[in-house]
């Protein structure tokens, strides 16, 4: 599971890196970039760098099994939803979809309170608190 918070948040960096591509097209053709571009880039930035760090949260946390499965599909849910409203709903006019940014934005509140109730209730000893065994190197 964390693979996949770690794929959609390196995955999102990469459309977020080509939307701000083709924002930089837009202003090198003296053209204003439109207000839903930059704010769909900069939630998809912002939440897939969260991404990555949550694929690293949630295994030192220890959290396992259904509560796991849930933090991932949630983050992952409200990572994408978000910025992808914004630009259906402003940039290609389908402004029934701009309610649904409640929903989206719930998945992450609720994702982020899974990791705090797992962060207040684990076991910091069995959480992976320690420091972390390593593998010697050949250097």
């Amino acid at each position: 599971m964390t693979k996949a918070l770690k794929a959609s948040g390196f995955l999102g960096l990469a459309v977020m890196m080509a939307v701000g591509l083709h924002q930089f097209v837009i202003l090198s053709g003296g053209n204003p970039v439109p207000a839903w571009m930059i704010g769909g880039h900069a939630h998809l930035g912002v939440l897939s760098i969260l991404a990555i760090v949550m694929g690293f949260a949630v295994p030192a946390l220890g959290v396992t099994g259904t509560l796991r499965t849930a933090v991932t599909g949630l983050f992952v849910a409200g990572q994408w939803g978000i910025p992808g409203i914004v630009w259906l709903g402003e940039g290609f006019g389908l402004l029934f979809l701009m309610p649904t940014g409640f929903l989206w934005g719930l998945c992450l509140i609720a994702s982020m309170l899974i990791m705090l109730y797992v962060t207040l209730t684990g076991d910091a000893a069995a959480a992976g608190s320690g420091p972390a065994t390593v593998a010697p190197s050949d250097d």
